[in-house]
């Protein structure tokens, strides 16, 4: 089979303490107030690379760098990204492209869209023009719509490589 698709999810609560800088794309969004996660806690780097291990069959982000695997407390997710990007390109994929919709009442994302595409698409080795990200809000509805938390909807497409 030559083309392949695959989706992923990412959400987290926000930390309680003011320490922890907002991380989503690769980009600091802001310096404190950020999410509670065994990593940096990015849900966009997060649903990206769950949607490209699904596409290639490789597993699950928590079964590859899961909190049992204290070594990667405080990681950085652009790395763990481009890691799995590695390994679908060596399992024989290349990326056509990736969609991804963030989910956040709050703060307003859309003026860090170029940068979180540029990172992406470095963390990808893929041209950012292949990388969407889109923004929305929950409308106050649910834990999101009440500022709790940032959640991320991803796919990505993927086909054989040509050797």
């Amino acid at each position: 089979m030559g083309i392949r698709m695959g989706s992923g999810l990412d959400i987290h609560a926000f930390a309680g303490g003011e320490d922890r800088p907002l991380v989503i794309g690769g980009v600091v969004v802001r310096p404190n107030g950020g999410l509670a996660g065994h990593s940096d806690a990015d849900v966009l780097a997060h649903a990206i690379a769950d949607a490209l291990l699904g596409a290639a069959t490789l597993g699950d982000l928590g079964s590859r760098f899961g909190v049992d695997r204290p070594g990667l407390a405080g990681a950085d997710s652009m790395r763990l990204l481009a890691e799995v990007a590695v390994d679908v390109r060596a399992a024989g994929w290349e990326l056509v492209n990736v969609d991804a919709t963030v989910v956040a009442q709050a703060p307003r994302l859309a003026p860090h869209r170029d940068a979180m595409r540029t990172t992406l698409g470095l963390a990808l080795s893929a041209d950012p023009s292949v990388v969407s990200v889109k923004f929305t809000t929950a409308d106050h509805l649910g834990s999101i719509g009440r500022g709790e938390g940032i959640a991320c909807w991803a796919t990505a497409l993927l086909t054989v490589s040509v050797v």
